[in-house]
């Protein structure tokens, strides 16, 4: 038998088919509860969607340790012995696009996870590119309102994209890697992820390592081309999101392989570039890959809303054994991205359960009272300040807690500007790494990009970042793009 339908004050609703009226063909009546409440409600479903990765697709898994050496260099609890396992949550999206917008497209695609660990969450809100566009927050909303839609013709303007570039050489390696052959992943299944910053670890003695992950995909990389993404998102803008969701349902989960790159405290003063500075990768040659554990997604969610709409990733959710580094661009996130999640969530969203800690067993116990939708009930007669004399929750925690500070940004910020300290060095061997065709592909679509924009001197200014990335690199886009002009 099924069960009744009711309103949201649980009475049943007796006709869901016709509307209250004045007799037949009469005007409705306001009196019509259910009628209200249910348009009132419908009008107010949209909450404001991510300003930037907005199209996303989410699964639920797990992390499993398969490095038993860990605690030499972290105290995370998630990490201190083999085959231990801790919940996760994943989200994939691609940057630039608004709600709607395919998501097989030429773009950045976000990567991030919530571990549900037993000392509270971990978020790491990566991308699949090991680097980014730029190195100081200041300039990530004009870096943003340039990809967006222009504020006039309403649609993403070259002018706008490729003037921003021009004034921003930082954004050369970048550059270069969007617009390679693996600027389109297949489905979010054939990519990695990364960390991208560079975070800390710091073990039990409180010896401390930066630390960078990678998310090497266990399906192998697979990408689009430029054709085969257009006909993809031609045919169904939510074709990423389909595959994630056949393949987890099919049984044929998707895994990645944890790696990460440790570089002792002290190296960061005296390595030849800023270690911290997001536009670069440090080589492996330098930081070989240790391996560290396997993340599996095996569940999809049962509701798109209640768990990927609303699923928050915040960088500044950290746990003992980890924290964050002097890269600028993470101190920015520490920042923007929980007070982007207050604005589109309300100040309780750590409370869903999707972003709900879930490996404590008394919950997030603190101080922060009422707020909008607040819905869990405070014990009668609790304190809502700290220190009190009535048991309320205290600071610290026991011996295993000691010494928590340490999580917080090392001293050990290099000062001195280093030898490869440019924006240029790892973009030009980026392109030397190319084969001559890959060569020819990413020269192609650069110039095709350029083509587009109507300003001479800001082609003029992009060249000349990849001109001085490789001198070859840059006379080739040259050419390449006078070739285009003249037919």
């Amino acid at each position: 038998m099924n069960e009744r339908l009711r309103t949201e004050s649980g009475a049943p609703v007796a006709d869901n088919q016709n509307s209250q009226s004045a007799g037949p063909g009469g005007p409705l009546l306001l009196q019509d509860q259910h009628l209200i409440e249910k348009l009132a409600r419908f009008n107010r479903e949209r909450i404001p969607e991510r300003v930037v990765h907005a199209v996303g697709s989410g699964a639920h898994g797990f992390f499993e340790v398969t490095n038993p050496e860990l605690p030499r260099w972290t105290r995370m609890a998630m990490m201190s012995g083999l085959g231990k396992q801790t919940e996760v949550f994943a989200r994939f999206s691609t940057v630039a696009g608004s709600k709607g917008a395919p998501d097989s497209v030429r773009d950045p695609r976000g990567f991030a996870l919530k571990f549900y660990t037993e000392e509270g969450n971990w978020d790491l809100a990566g991308n699949n590119t090991p680097i980014f566009f730029l190195r100081d927050p200041i300039k990530f909303p004009d870096f943003i309102h340039s990809q967006k839609y222009d504020p006039f013709t309403n649609q993403q303007e070259p002018d706008n994209v490729w003037d921003f570039f021009s004034h921003s050489p930082e954004a050369t390696h970048q550059f270069t890697w969007l617009f390679g052959d693996r600027g389109i992943p297949a489905s979010y299944r054939h990519m990695n992820g990364y960390g991208s910053h560079t975070f800390q670890w710091v073990n039990a003695e409180g010896e401390r390592h930066w630390v960078k992950f990678h998310f090497k995909t266990n399906q192998g990389i697979r990408c689009l081309s430029d054709e085969e993404s257009a006909r993809v998102a031609g045919a169904n803008p939510q074709a990423h999101q389909q595959d994630l969701l056949q393949a987890i349902e099919e049984g044929d989960c998707p895994s990645w392989t944890l790696k990460v790159q440790l570089m002792p405290e002290a190296d960061a003063a005296t390595y030849r570039f800023n270690p911290f500075d997001l536009t670069k990768t440090w080589p492996h040659s330098d930081y070989p890959l240790i391996e560290v554990g396997t993340l599996t997604l095996n569940r999809n969610p049962d509701n798109y809303f209640a768990e990927v709409e609303q699923a928050a990733f915040d960088p500044g959710h950290f746990v003992p054994g980890i924290g964050p580094s002097p890269d600028k661009m993470l101190q920015g996130r520490l920042f923007a991205y929980s007070d982007a999640h207050r604005y589109r969530l309300g100040i309780n969203h750590t409370r869903l359960p999707v972003n709900a800690p879930r490996g404590l067993p008394e919950g997030a116990t603190n101080y922060g009272r009422d707020g909008a939708m607040r819905f869990d009930v405070t014990p009668r007669g609790a304190k809502n300040y700290e220190p009190n004399s009535f048991d309320g929750p205290v600071q610290g925690g026991g011996p295993a807690y000691a010494g928590l500070a340490a999580t917080g940004v090392s001293s050990a910020t290099p000062a001195a500007r280093h030898a490869e300290d440019d924006d240029y060095v790892q973009a030009g061997a980026l392109y030397r790494l190319m084969s001559e065709e890959e060569r020819d592909r990413l020269v192609g679509r650069i110039a095709g990009s350029l083509a587009q924009v109507s300003r001479d001197d800001i082609v003029d200014r992009s060249i000349a970042h990849f001109r001085n990335a490789d001198e070859e690199y840059g006379a080739r886009l040259e050419t390449a793009l006078k070739e285009m002009r003249a037919g």
